[in-house]
């Protein structure tokens, strides 16, 4: 939240003026909220905000990389067209969450390309074949992805804790 209002060490000049830019106009944002209707009740509406909107963004981080049958390898075993296909999830939403979230349930186009604008994610999807075989991960199957604790390098998948508990025994 605080590290993207400093312009990074090796910015350039309109990244620069652009970071000051957007901190200015916050800034204003603030003190006329804080002025208008005060600051308690501009931080009573904005951190319920941000919580939510953080909850969820470490929530699609985490289900979008921790699901079974997920691609993990070392840095000498590491294959870069996997990572698209088998390394990260295409998670798929609702329409309206789809909206909010900015196509990102389309990860594996995301990773893919990274240059690709939010908003060409699904279409890119459905024009590239190896893409649209990725397989779904629904939300419902997405809440399985919280007992996946721990990646078991022997066996290639990620495992439990209560499964590493039970093989230790």
């Amino acid at each position: 939240m605080l590290r993207n209002r400093f312009p990074s060490n090796v910015a350039k000049g309109h990244e620069i003026y652009s970071v000051i830019a957007i901190d200015i106009a916050l800034l204003v944002i603030v003190t006329v909220a804080a002025l208008t209707i005060g600051l308690r009740t501009y931080l009573l509406v904005q951190l319920p905000v941000l919580v939510l909107a953080a909850t969820a963004g470490i929530w699609l981080f985490y289900v979008q990389h921790q699901f079974q049958g997920v691609y993990w390898a070392r840095h000498d075993g590491w294959d870069p067209w996997r990572v698209p296909l088998e390394g990260c999830s295409y998670y798929r939403l609702p329409k309206l969450l789809q909206w909010f979230s900015g196509n990102i349930g389309f990860h594996h186009v995301h990773h893919a390309r990274p240059g690709i604008p939010n908003y060409r994610l699904p279409q890119c999807h459905q024009e590239v074949a190896e893409l649209r075989a990725v397989k779904p991960l629904s939300m419902r199957e997405s809440l399985k992805s919280l007992r996946f604790n721990l990646w078991d390098e022997e066996q290639g998948r990620l495992v439990s804790f209560r499964e590493v508990r039970r093989l230790a025994r």
